[in-house]
């Protein structure tokens, strides 16, 4: 019987290499299917307004990125009850199913957008938000597991990740970039008594 145990098997905080790593290789055909699709069907159609707004919506998941992270995995249970076993087991494979992943995607971005943007348009958008969610996933990765040489900006990321999970720090809660804890004042660095030399964690 389909009931909520099969449901929060969906939304299962540690993942089986095998589904872990399914967003690094679906993600990627559904971000390339979605450009066939609107190569394809979108004749006539403005391909900078297309353009635009796939950029738009790129830029867009690094602002969700940053308000997902801060007031609903630090903020609201269960998702922060959740992410602290994330920060306790950095190295764990934990995060969001594919398949949650993407309904979410669908539910509240496309379908909500294509009342408004047409349905184009609003794939468009989509689109460039999932690639933002799947850089993401890739940076936040590469964060916990892999090195980096000093200097690059994935070292920058790797060492501001480093000191969001510092215990009884709070800020750094951008992933792919500081820019809104910049915008926002979480990004401690510049305070005084800061930790400006904290090693970023990897194997």
């Amino acid at each position: 019987m389909f009931g909520f145990g099969a449901i929060m098997k969906i939304f299962t905080l540690e993942h089986h290499p095998v589904s872990y790593f399914a967003d690094f290789v679906l993600y990627p055909v559904v971000i390339v299917g979605g450009v066939v699709v609107l190569f394809v069907k979108t004749t006539g159609v403005d391909w900078f307004l297309l353009l635009s707004a796939a950029v738009v919506g790129f830029a867009v998941w690094t602002l969700v990125e940053y308000i997902l992270h801060r007031y609903v995995l630090h903020g609201v249970q269960p998702f922060k009850r959740w992410h602290e076993e994330h920060h306790q087991r950095p190295f764990a494979l934990i995060g969001t199913s594919t398949l949650a992943s993407l309904t979410l995607f669908v539910v509240l971005v496309f379908v909500p957008l294509s009342f408004t943007l047409g349905r184009w348009l609003s794939l468009a958008a989509t689109l460039g938000l999932v690639s933002g969610y799947l850089l993401y996933v890739v940076v936040h990765h590469a964060a916990h597991h892999w090195r980096a040489a000093r200097g690059t900006w994935l070292y920058e990321l790797k060492v501001a990740h480093a000191r969001h999970h510092m215990k009884g720090v709070q800020g750094w809660y951008g992933v792919t970039t500081t820019f809104w804890d910049r915008v926002f004042g979480t990004d401690p660095s510049g305070r005084p008594g800061a930790d400006t030399n904290t090693p970023p964690p990897g194997r």
